[in-house]
């Protein structure tokens, strides 16, 4: 081959390389997601862009409404969350997001400023600036997985195990109709070690009866599930995202009696604070969205819940080393965002500034007259002098 043959031959494989990264890069699904993990059916691809959930815990039962935001390809798909005890499984709320989203948005503030900026007079023409968990139910046989319940909720096919083999547990998957990848088993030991059981949840949107058309692909907000379980101690499970191929994004609204933060970063980024209070629960929200949250934000122990928004971003998932637990704060500190427009200070319509320049002036003109007085009063009275005689005249 000549020296021409040569270098088309190394654009080729150069070429064929690049279209392979390409390739590969497209078709890996981002099949793990903060709760647990999702993959989509073989040759599909599923996207979880945002994890929204809603953690409820008064001390002794742990209470999680999940919801995943996708985007794919993909009409089936499953996921496994690890409990660290028996849990139920029904829908949840959907409206219930939105309404908290709002609770934890920044208030609208106004920030005056004394001088004038471009934009206000004279300056117009500018722009102006403005481990111990309690757990149920007697441990499966060695090396076996126990059902302990599986129903039909919505587009979701539920099934709840309890395994001391995370390779039975695996093939149990499998063989149902969870297809979950085989790199799961390992990243599941940890909390077969703890006894914990498993939330296994396949979703398959069905078609309309009798339409003759496929599924629809699974895309947006999905319908949100609501597990309860009893824990000592509040704990989300994340162990399972160090699996997930691309960043992860996680927001948590964490209902307990105190405010509450993350024991530690995990692997992720700094988890940001949003919101923290005892948020009134009946300010103009819909019906269906004052009951949703108002039952998440009943009083605990005869107190008024305290509510703690948390984001948290998780660029490089293989980090991720274990669950979050979160615990109280010092103190119970309010705090929300704000996001402020600038005005100009003015009293009845008249810029501050103005009145500080004119009533500066003032009080200088007064404070001259004043000196002008008191130094005209404090010159000397001006002697007479001797008066002159008068003339005389003598007679001609």
């Amino acid at each position: 081959m000549g020296v021409r043959g040569a270098w088309w031959d190394r654009v080729l494989r150069l070429l064929l390389a690049v279209v392979s990264i390409q390739v590969l890069m497209v078709a890996q699904p981002a099949w793990a997601c903060g709760c647990g993990a999702a993959v989509p059916a073989n040759g599909r691809t599923l996207t979880v862009g945002q994890e929204t959930s809603v953690v409820r815990w008064d001390g002794r039962v742990e209470e999680i409404d999940m919801q995943l935001t996708v985007s794919g390809d993909a009409e089936q798909a499953a996921w496994i969350m690890p409990v660290p005890s028996r849990a139920s499984v029904t829908l949840g709320n959907s409206a219930m997001f939105d309404e908290l989203e709002r609770v934890a948005a920044p208030v609208e503030r106004v920030r005056h400023y004394f001088w004038p900026r471009p934009g206000d007079w004279p300056r117009s023409g500018g722009d102006s600036g403005g481990d111990r968990s309690l757990r149920s139910g007697a441990p499966p046989a060695p090396g076996g997985v126990e059902v302990v319940g599986r129903e039909r909720l919505g587009p979701f096919d539920v099934a709840r195990l309890v395994a001391d083999d995370p390779q039975a547990l695996g093939r149990w998957l499998t063989q149902n109709g969870f297809h979950l990848p085989a790199a799961l088993a390992t990243a599941l030991e940890p909390y077969v070690r703890q006894h914990w059981e498993y939330v296994a949840i396949r979703l398959a949107p069905e078609a309309p009866a009798g339409s003759g058309t496929r599924p629809a692909t699974l895309r947006g907000s999905l319908d949100p599930l609501h597990l309860s379980f009893a824990s000592d101690r509040l704990v989300y499970p994340m162990r399972l995202s160090q699996l997930a191929k691309v960043p992860q994004h996680l927001r948590l609204y964490v209902v307990a009696a105190h405010r509450m933060q993350p024991r530690s970063d995990i692997g992720g980024a700094t988890p940001e604070v949003l919101y923290a209070g005892r948020p009134d629960t009946g300010r103009s929200a819909g019906p269906g969205q004052q009951a949703g949250v108002a039952e998440r934000l009943a009083p605990i122990d005869g107190k008024p819940a305290f509510l703690t928004a948390i984001d948290q971003n998780f660029p490089t998932p293989a980090r991720i080393v274990d669950d979050h637990e979160l615990r109280p704060t010092a103190r119970d500190d309010g705090y929300q965002r704000a996001t402020y427009s600038d005005e100009l200070l003015t009293v009845a319509g008249i810029p501050v500034w103005l009145l500080s320049v004119l009533g500066t002036l003032v009080v200088l003109l007064v404070a001259v007259l004043v000196w002008r007085r008191r130094r005209i009063a404090r010159r000397p009275p001006i002697a007479p002098g001797p008066i002159p005689p008068r003339p005389t005249y003598a007679p001609n």
